[in-house]
């Protein structure tokens, strides 16, 4: 049995006078998947950047010691603007040429000269995958990916399930992913945290999801569809 990776309990965060989150409790085990869904400012962007200590909360937050933690916010836009070559933003985080190489190798980014294309040259699809490649360096246990599919298109977004679901598997990395993506909870998700500044629902998909949760979560009547794949 997996013992738990992160713990939180009675966790409130308060912005500009704005409650954000309120009393979220929940668990995270090591070689889990946990997906946040939820509608836009549900508070989840802010959940992550709470859980890495950079803003201030109340209640209880426990990682468990000594852990490597990699964390790639939405998009970086900044970024994406920036006349960096790819070689210059992997250097950011003083990752070797030869383990930069290897890695976007491995999320299909091994064209010749690879580390001098700027960044700004790329498609969201392959900066998306040189995020994921940016995050997976230096072997980290575990993984904080908000929205890993941001501005790709359904072709894309299934190489990018496909690249998260392999380097879980392969690395046994624990993921914590935020979406608004459906097909990433069932092709991804051990666990779900539904959240709209709250905790409305808390477990696996199949015994949570359904349309009354996600209309709750949402607002209104849903109409959802699972993707399934031979």
């Amino acid at each position: 049995m997996e013992e738990n990776i992160l713990e939180v309990k009675d966790l409130n965060v308060e912005l500009e006078g704005e409650k954000i989150i309120g009393n979220l409790s929940f668990v995270v085990k090591e070689r889990e998947t946990l997906v946040v869904l939820g509608p836009n400012g549900a508070g989840k962007t802010v959940l992550f950047r709470t859980l890495l200590g950079l803003l201030p909360y109340q209640g209880e937050i426990k990682w468990r010691d000594g852990l490597k933690i990699s964390y790639v916010p939405t998009g970086l836009p900044l970024v994406k603007e920036l006349p960096l070559s790819i070689k210059e933003f992997f250097s950011l985080k003083e990752i070797p040429q030869k383990e930069s190489l290897e890695i976007l190798g491995a999320v299909g980014m091994s064209e010749p000269n690879i580390l001098k294309r700027k960044i700004t040259h790329l498609s969201t699809g392959q900066f998306q995958r040189v995020l994921i490649a940016w995050g997976l360096c230096k072997n980290p246990q575990v993984l904080l990916f908000d929205e890993p599919t941001f501005g790709i298109d359904i072709g894309g977004q299934e190489n990018i399930y496909y690249l998260l679901e392999k380097f879980q598997k392969e690395k046994r990395i624990t993921m914590l992913l935020v979406s608004h993506d459906l097909n990433i909870v069932y092709k991804l998700a051990d666990n779900v945290l539904c959240l709209n500044k709250k905790a409305l629902c808390y477990g696996s998909p199949k015994e949570i999801i359904s349309p009354k949760t996600l209309a709750q979560l949402y607002g209104g009547e849903v109409k959802f569809y699972q993707h399934v794949h031979d």
